[in-house]
Parts: structure tokens; C-alpha cells; sequence
């Protein structure tokens, strides 16, 4: 399975942006897909994650901010980031749980300025 994921950038506190992470390749029987977090000088986080059956969980920090969905016709998960933070600031990694492996994306950066 490989994935790229879309849509890191600058944004101003208060801001909005929305992530894609789309997986190709052998995407049959994916379970879980996840989106993690590495902030300068942090240890990576969980930020949300949504399993097969559209159940989501959200990290505290994330919880009314975020929204974790998925597109199982197009392998896709997304996450819609609003009042942005700067302390959101990190490299997003999309992540998918197949069986008993796991597959990483690359990250995208998400910058957000005070």
C-alpha cells in the first residue's frame, strides 16, 4: 500500500485546512486509516483516526476542531483541520492498518502562524 497526502501549508491562527491521504495500491481489506502528528521537539501524536465501519476517535487537543472522514470508492482519508492553532503546527503522517501491517505516508508540514 502507498499513500501520498495533500494539503499542508501556511495558515494564519483561526484558519482552516482541510488534508487528503489517498492509498493505492493493494487497498483491498484496509481497516483503520489515521491521521498522526510530529511537532518540533515532540514525541509524534495521534490525532484521529476512523476505522472501516466509520467509527472516529480524536486526540483531546483536536476534539470540535477537527474531523476525521473517509471515501472507501476513492481509498481516501481526509481531515478537515478549523481554528487552527499554532500549536498544530507539525508534519502530518496519514497512516492505514491493513491486517497486522501498517503503512505510513509521507508527511505534509502544516504551519500555523500567530
Amino acid at each position: 500500500v502507498q499513500l501520498q497526502a495533500f494539503g499542508g501549508g501556511l495558515v494564519q491562527a483561526g484558519g482552516s485546512l482541510r488534508l487528503s491521504c489517498a492509498a493505492s495500491g493493494s487497498t483491498s481489506s484496509i481497516n483503520a486509516m489515521n491521521w498522526y502528528r510530529r511537532a518540533p521537539g515532540k514525541q509524534r501524536e495521534l490525532v484521529a483516526g476512523i476505522n472501516s465501519g466509520g467509527s472516529t476517535n480524536y486526540a483531546d487537543s483536536v476534539k470540535g476542531r477537527f474531523t476525521i472522514s473517509r471515501d472507501n470508492a476513492k481509498n481516501t482519508v481526509y481531515l478537515q483541520m478549523n481554528s487552527l492553532k499554532p500549536e498544530d503546527t507539525a508534519v502530518y503522517y496519514c497512516n492505514v492498518q491493513k491486517g497486522l501491517w501498517t503503512y505510513w505516508g509521507q508527511g505534509t508540514l502544516v504551519t500555523v502562524s500567530s
